[in-house]
């Protein structure tokens, strides 16, 4: 090992005992606050967990697709076809998802986590009838209304649970269809960041990147929530929105227009996810163009109108959300706790290695985003006679020179804006491991920085990270 390979071990690794540092002064300061005045509402903080060590029926498939993905992972992604790459890195972090899930068994890990009653299930019978329900959705969001939404109904817009109630209709109703619907789309999102990953860096990021998509500690929460649901859906309007920069021909503005639809739904799956728009402008800053922009807002502006005529406000869906999550627990959970323990959160879905990859990721950032810098103009670049930019200054665009690596930066740095923007609010006080799923999701690339000698090394970090989670507490979602 070199001198400058051992330099960059030593910084990942200490970028690495800060994460987890980070994740330890959370869980004592959290321990303390709940213990003296309970009001950061959760039994195990950062996590909206318990503890509760346990084995399960799952243990044994998850020692055994870890042990699989950490040994084979790296040469597979690295030699299979691209077109057997995408469904095999799919199907095996379903099947890293599932097993994780069924460490608390089927019912409790799948078949029952949407039956409770702060879920989409139990509301299923109220949308018999369709335009009463969405034209009164928002008079039933504040807690003191009459028959008042349970949390997860008020806290989203309709199309949430109008998934499920679709759901019911084809004959697919109760939890273990819900579970298995969460758990099949949620975990397609690896396959749409690969694929994504492709278009907007190189073919080799994407593949050293495909084992920590499948070994995240996040699929924790992807299988039992319904937020990894919506993370799938944003990735793909995503990954549709980079295939439309990146492609020519009469496929472009088809892909536009679905990333539209796509991006659309997802606002209406859940108000925080407009924040997905930081990530799609990176992608049109990454691939220097705006020409699936117009498509794209009209597949955006179909969603919102189709869902304004059948009655629904989403404005005013979100006014009420606000004060109804101040009517709540977080009226009482402490800002100045949570703007911090939320990255503890961050951590333990992303993982260690994502940390240490965040590491070469801000290390890189300054030179990655220089093209982006307003700069004083040049004799060979004078601004235009109708250019609105002000005299002597231009506007850098991503050149087409910049290398994979500088790409890939862009992107991470884009996902950890909307994430820290998102934390900032302050309308994220807990429960993040869930909630910022479509976040955290486009925080994993950056392993891809990691020097390849270690991947190994750090796959095994990620999956004793999510094993121990999942064996030693009993997560909420």
């Amino acid at each position: 090992m070199t001198p400058d390979e051992r330099t960059v071990r030593r910084a990942d690794l200490l970028a690495a005992a800060a994460a987890a540092l980070l994740v330890a002064v959370a869980a004592a300061v959290g321990t303390v606050i709940q213990h003296t005045n309970g009001s950061l509402h959760v039994n195990w903080p950062p996590l909206y967990a318990s503890w509760f060590p346990h084995l399960g029926p799952g243990t044994p498939a998850a020692l055994a697709v870890a042990a699989a993905v950490i040994a084979c992972g790296p040469p597979l992604a690295a030699r299979l076809t691209w077109r057997a790459l995408v469904p095999a890195t799919w199907a095996a972090a379903l099947a890293w998802t599932l097993s994780l899930a069924l460490i608390d068994g089927w019912q409790t890990g799948v078949a029952g986590r949407l039956t409770t009653k702060y879920e989409y299930l139990t509301v299923i019978r109220r949308f018999d009838d369709l335009g009463p329900a969405l034209r009164d959705f928002t008079t039933h969001i504040l807690n003191n209304a009459p028959d008042n939404w349970p949390a997860h109904v008020a806290g989203h817009p309709p199309a949430a649970v109008l998934t499920f109630v679709g759901l019911d209709r084809i004959g697919l109703g109760g939890g273990a269809w819900a579970g298995i619907w969460c758990l099949t789309l949620g975990t397609s999102a690896v396959a749409a960041v690969l694929i994504a990953l492709r278009a907007l860096t190189d073919e080799a990021t994407a593949r050293r990147a495909a084992p920590f998509l499948v070994l995240a500690p996040a699929a924790v929460w992807v299988g039992t929530s319904a937020d990894g649901y919506f993370a799938a859906v944003a990735a793909w309007a995503l990954t549709l929105l980079a295939l439309a920069a990146t492609r020519s021909g009469p496929s472009r503005v088809p892909a536009a227009l679905s990333a539209g639809l796509l991006f659309g739904l997802t606002c209406y799956l859940s108000y925080g996810l407009t924040l997905i728009a930081v990530i799609a402008a990176a992608v049109l800053l990454i691939t220097r163009t705006a020409r699936p922009l117009l498509p794209a807002l009209a597949g955006t502006l179909a969603v919102a109108t189709a869902f304004t005529l059948a009655g629904f406000n989403w404005w005013e869906g979100y006014r009420l959300l606000v004060e109804r999550y101040y009517q709540g627990a977080a009226s009482v959970r402490p800002y100045a706790y949570w703007v911090w323990g939320n990255l503890a959160c961050t951590v333990l879905i992303t993982g260690l290695a994502t940390a240490a990859g965040l590491r070469h990721t801000l290390a890189a950032a300054p030179a990655a985003l220089r093209p982006l810098r307003p700069s004083r103009a040049t004799e060979d670049t004078p601004p235009g006679p109708r250019s609105k930019i002000p005299p002597g200054f231009r506007f850098r665009p991503v050149s087409p020179s910049v290398s994979a690596s500088d790409r890939l930066v862009l992107l991470v740095v884009a996902a950890l804006a909307a994430l820290l923007i998102a934390d900032l609010s302050g309308m994220s006080k807990a429960e993040t491991e869930r909630i910022w799923l479509p976040f955290a999701l486009w925080l994993l690339p950056a392993t891809a920085l990691l020097p390849t000698s270690r991947h190994r090394h750090w796959l095994t970090a990620q999956a004793v990270m999510a094993l121990l989670v999942n064996h030693l507490l009993y997560t909420g979602w």
